[in-house]
């Protein structure tokens, strides 16, 4: 054929109808050719016999081949996935329905197995470290412990925060046989045969994602760093109430910079306060900052609010924000607390808990305006932006938001003991 394509072989039959190629794979099941659309020339479609009717589907190349969201490296492997999709939606359409209808998450089946012996282990050796081996009873080493099982065995912590957490799927090409940890069926195909939370590690079949409950409970092995990282994450994985980062910096503020002249706007050396925020990420809470090792308190300052800003989802989170700007709008202050008291109830707990006692922290601060000249309207100068960023990424929105902010952070401030 005359101008084929470099990036495909024989299977190209050039510029052909439909009811040609219809022709050339009657009665041959799993046939396939590609050719060239005669309305459309330089696209490409591929012809595919299955079920004793030709299909045809718009063929695209990036570097890869794909028709829908998967890529391959080959027409022949995209094609294998294809048949294999197929046949499994064709012949066991019933079956596949009733895979998210009656999962066995949680209640019967391989992962319950795993559970129970995961659960004898844990009573028999409650002080040991969560890292011992686990066995089963016969002494058979269980290989592979899944993220379900480990969620159901962090559950009989006590210490454990139960923050509703909603799992971060993405699509996995998983190598070998693997089996969904929601149904318990076979994950069919090639290439990305399902998908994997990227937090704790739970593999489902892509439709199964859709009905696994908001219980992800992250894997520290999987959290890279601190900063930079979903605030309900970062608490679930360290299991702390609220971003260590949070603790430790207060703590270190309230022990010897309550009355630092201008906490909190002063700002510390930039070079300094991205060494916090390295020693964070590499260490976690054992991180040192201690006026040892870094005497000017507005470092640790800076880097407290450097968390908060890096975060991906703010404090005040993007879901809320248009409500809390409302609400600041309400001329009647009775009417405009009701209102924030409201909004705040919509927060993540795991959010709301972190503004709480960030909020404690900066009442502390305003009960020494005298040494620090900080008091509650100039810290919400300072946090307003800082918790608080409109959903679009708009210069525009932002400078006509910015006294709301302001007046929000001043009323948390001011009103802690009432709102929270």
């Amino acid at each position: 054929v005359e101008n084929r394509p470099k990036y495909y072989g024989r299977e190209f039959h050039g510029i052909i109808s439909r009811e040609q190629a219809d022709e050339i794979l009657a009665g041959i099941e799993g046939a396939y050719i590609l050719r060239e659309s005669q309305r459309q020339p330089g696209c490409y479609t591929l012809a595919l016999r299955f079920g004793n009717q030709t299909l045809n589907y718009r063929l695209f190349y990036d570097g890869k081949h794909f028709v829908g969201e998967k890529r391959f490296e080959s027409i022949h492997d995209l094609v294998t996935d294809g048949l294999i999709t197929l046949y499994i939606e064709t012949k066991a359409s019933e079956y596949i329905s009733k895979m998210t209808t009656n999962p066995i998450y949680e209640h019967i089946g391989y992962a319950t197995l795993l559970r129970e012996k995961v659960s004898r282990r844990l009573s028999r050796t409650k002080n040991e470290s969560r890292k011992a081996s686990v066995t089963s009873e016969e002494n058979t080493p269980v290989e592979k412990i899944t993220s379900l099982v480990r969620r159901a065995a962090l559950t009989q912590n006590d210490n454990h925060f139960n923050y509703e957490k909603a799992h971060n799927f993405k699509v996995h090409t998983f190598r070998g046989p693997h089996w969904c940890e929601y149904c318990a069926n076979f994950m069919w195909g090639l290439i990305a045969q399902g998908v994997r939370c990227s937090d704790c590690g739970l593999n489902v079949h892509k439709q199964c994602s859709k009905y696994v409950p908001n219980d992800c409970q992250p894997d520290l092995k999987r959290i890279k760093r601190v900063y930079c990282c979903d605030l309900t994450t970062l608490v679930k994985a360290h299991n702390t109430q609220r971003p260590m980062v949070v603790d430790s910096c207060i703590r270190e503020i309230e022990a010897r910079g309550l009355k630092s002249e201008g906490l909190y706007r002063v700002s510390g050396f930039t070079e300094h306060i991205e060494d916090v925020k390295m020693a964070f990420d590499r260490d976690g809470d054992k991180a040192d900052i201690s006026a040892s090792i870094y005497p000017d308190i507005n470092i640790i300052a800076g880097a407290l609010k450097l968390y908060f800003r890096d975060l991906p989802i703010p404090v005040i989170t993007y879901d809320t924000y248009s409500k809390f700007i409302e609400a600041a709008k309400i001329s009647n202050p009775d009417e405009r607390l009701e209102a924030i008291h409201e909004v705040l109830m919509l927060l993540p707990a795991a959010h709301y808990e972190t503004l709480r006692y960030l909020m404690i922290h900066l009442k502390k601060v305003t009960l020494h305006e005298k040494e620090n000249f900080m008091n509650a309207e100039n810290l919400g100068i300072v946090f307003g932006p800082t918790l608080m960023r409109p959903p679009e990424d708009s210069t525009l929105a932002t400078l006509n938001d910015m006294r709301y902010q302001k007046l929000i952070v001043q009323i948390l401030i001011e009103n802690e003991d009432v709102l929270f």
